[in-house]
C-alpha cells in the first residue's frame, strides 16, 4: 500500500483545512445528535482533525486511514487516555458490527470501490446508525491537478442510490460549502440512516 501522503502529513493541519473540518463538524452536529454511548468510525481520518472534534460526544472513535504517515501525526496529538482505535488500512478491514456513526470528509473520492465500501458499511453499521459523508460535487478533475484519483467528485443522486442499495435511507443531502482554488468547487454533505 503506497502512502501518497508521506510528504504532506507534517504540514497537513493548516488553518484553512482546520476551518473546513469545523464546517463539516458543525453540519454533522446540526443533523445528527451523537449519543455518549456510541462507537464512531471515521473513514480517511488523516491527522484526526475531524475525529478529535467528534470524540467528546461519543464513547469511542475508530480512526481509519490508508496513510500511516497521516496516522502518525494523529498519534502525536493523543495524550494517551483517549478512547480511540487506530486502523491503518482500508475500511473493509474493520469487521465488527458495532458502529453507530460513520463520518468521512473529502475521503470518498480516494476510494476505488465505492459500491463495495458502501455495502460493507451496511454490514458494520447497527440498525438505526448513521453515515455522514462530505465530498466534492462532480468536477472536471482540476481540483487535484495532476494527481490521479479514482473519482472526480460525485453525483449525489448516484451516491444516494448506492446507499439505498445497501439498506440505508437518505435523510438529507445538500451543498454546504465551497472550496476556492482557481475556481470554486461545491462540497456536499450526505446523511443516511441504516434502516431496520
Amino acid at each position: 500500500m503506497q502512502d501518497t501522503f508521506t510528504a504532506k502529513a507534517s504540514g497537513w493541519d493548516t488553518p484553512e483545512r482546520t476551518a473546513l473540518t469545523k464546517k463539516f463538524v458543525d453540519e454533522l452536529l446540526k443533523n445528527v445528535p451523537p449519543q455518549a454511548e456510541w462507537k464512531a468510525l471515521e473513514i480517511g481520518a488523516g491527522t484526526g482533525l475531524i475525529g478529535l472534534q467528534i470524540l467528546p460526544y461519543v464513547s469511542k472513535v475508530v480512526f481509519e486511514d490508508t496513510s500511516e504517515s497521516m496516522l502518525n501525526v494523529l498519534k502525536q496529538k493523543l495524550i494517551g487516555d483517549e478512547n480511540v482505535e487506530i486502523l491503518h488500512g482500508e475500511v473493509s478491514d474493520y469487521k465488527s458490527t458495532d458502529i453507530e456513526l460513520v463520518f468521512s470528509s473529502m475521503a470518498f473520492h480516494h476510494i476505488e470501490d465505492i459500491e463495495g465500501t458502501i455495502q460493507h458499511l451496511g454490514r458494520i453499521v447497527k440498525l438505526g446508525g448513521w453515515v455522514v459523508v462530505a465530498d466534492l460535487v462532480t468536477e472536471d478533475g482540476s481540483f487535484h491537478g495532476f494527481d490521479t484519483i479514482p473519482h472526480k467528485g460525485f453525483d449525489t443522486e448516484f451516491l444516494s442510490q448506492q446507499f439505498g442499495n445497501a439498506g440505508f435511507g437518505v435523510k438529507t443531502v445538500y451543498v454546504y460549502n465551497q472550496i476556492s482554488k482557481t475556481i470554486k468547487y461545491d462540497q456536499f454533505i450526505l446523511i443516511v440512516q441504516r434502516l431496520g
